[in-house]
C-alpha cells in the first residue's frame, strides 16, 4: 500500500477503520513520538502487528512532544514522522494527534487491542481503563526498552573535553 493512502486524518481513520470492521479484521492500536525511528521502534510495531489485525499507528504531534519531551523536541517535525512510519510494511495508518495520551482516539476508534512497549505493564498504560471501557485489552509488545530515541539524543551531542 502506498504510505501516503496510510496517512489520515482523524475522520478518514474513523472511516477506515469502519470499512475494515465490515470485513472483520481486528483493530490493533500503537502509538508515540517516534521521533528518530530506530529498532526498538520497528520491533514494537512489528510485534504490535503480529498480534493480528489492522495496525494503527497513533503519532505525537509536534506540540504534544515539546509538552512530554521538552525543549528541543521533536527533532524530526510531526508530517515527516507520519510519513517515515507509515512506509513500513506492518503499519496500517497513521494518525497524528494532538493529546498528550491517546484516548481521544481510543474513544473515536475503540481499538480491540492497545500495544504498548515494554516500559509498561498492562496495568501501568496511562489509557487502560479506556481501551477496557469500550471491550478492548491492553498487550504489551515488542523487546526490552534498551532503545530510547532520548538516549540517541544524548549520545550524539558533542562532549567537552574532560566527557568521554
Amino acid at each position: 500500500m502506498n504510505k501516503t493512502i496510510k496517512l489520515l486524518t482523524r475522520t478518514e481513520l474513523r472511516g477506515r477503520v469502519a470499512e475494515w470492521r465490515k470485513t472483520g479484521k481486528r483493530i490493533i492500536l500503537a502509538n508515540g513520538g517516534f521521533d528518530l525511528l530506530h529498532v526498538g521502534h520497528v520491533r514494537y510495531l512489528t510485534a504490535a502487528k503480529a498480534l493480528g489485525g489492522k495496525l494503527v499507528v497513533a503519532i505525537n504531534s509536534d506540540e504534544s512532544m515539546r509538552v512530554l519531551k521538552g525543549p528541543g523536541r521533536p527533532i524530526i517535525p510531526e508530517h515527516e514522522r507520519a510519513e517515515i512510519v507509515a512506509a513500513l510494511y506492518v503499519v496500517d495508518a497513521v494518525v497524528i494527534f494532538p493529546e498528550t495520551d491517546v484516548r481521544a482516539i481510543i474513544d473515536e476508534i475503540h481499538p480491540d487491542i492497545q500495544a504498548k512497549g515494554t516500559d509498561y505493564s498492562a496495568e501501568s498504560v496511562p489509557e487502560r481503563d479506556a481501551v477496557v471501557a469500550h471491550g478492548g485489552r491492553v498487550e504489551i509488545v515488542g523487546d526490552a526498552k534498551n532503545h530510547s530515541t532520548s538516549d540517541m539524543i544524548r549520545s550524539l551531542r558533542p562532549r567537552g573535553p574532560l566527557e568521554t
